[in-house]
């Protein structure tokens, strides 16, 4: 998977390899779906969840510059599969998920291959405020507008990684420099299954 799908194209950052290397993907998918864990497509789970494709979980993780240590926020638990990628780059991870059925499994499967990633069933549109400011932000779903909650929880240096828009959605970086200012970077296209809850009613700028 790593060889072929992330190290041909634009995966250049070599902590980012090695976390995808390290990470059984396969734990992380239905077992109808196992022996399809590392091709090239996203996987369905329950409630119109996906465990988006290799490269785009390598994309994300690149864009978002994350070092050991660094506080991040995940948004859209799923699997779980992102979080553990994170968690293996040596961040600490907070993760939510609209879904507790989702959360739950999540949450299990993370503790069985003993990754301290903290998992909570919630909206993530609101982030994970207690433990703001982080250093990344990862959205797994796509959002029509910015949520205003996690501009608040970025931290100076911070990325945010979003898909924004709907049908087709635009994957941007958002940087929060050292003056505050945020510049934003359109990087791809992509389709991400729709965020649910309250950022469905809200058109924050």
């Amino acid at each position: 998977m790593v060889d072929l799908q992330l190290v041909t194209r634009d995966i250049v950052d070599e902590p980012v390899l090695a976390a995808m290397r390290a990470v059984p993907r396969h734990r992380f998918v239905p077992p109808a779906y196992e022996r399809l864990a590392y091709a090239d497509h996203p996987i369905p789970l329950t409630h119109g969840a996906t465990v988006s494709q290799p490269y785009i979980v390598a994309l994300m993780t690149q864009l978002a510059s994350i070092k050991p240590g660094d506080r991040v926020l995940e948004v859209g638990t799923g699997s779980g599969y992102q979080s553990a990628v994170l968690a293996a780059l040596g961040a600490e991870v907070y993760s939510v998920e609209v879904t507790a059925e989702l959360a739950t499994q999540a949450a299990s499967t993370l503790a069985e291959l003993g990754l301290g990633v903290h998992v909570r069933h919630g909206d993530g549109y609101f982030g994970w405020p207690e433990h703001a400011p982080y250093a990344a932000i990862l959205v797994t779903a796509a959002a029509p507008s910015l949520p205003r909650p996690l501009i608040d929880q970025l931290a100076r240096g911070g990325r945010l990684v979003i898909p924004l828009g709907r049908g087709v959605q635009d994957l941007q970086v958002l940087a929060r420099d050292a003056s505050d200012r945020l510049r934003t970077a359109s990087v791809l296209p992509v389709q991400f299954v729709p965020m649910t809850g309250e950022v469905a009613a809200k058109r924050d700028p």
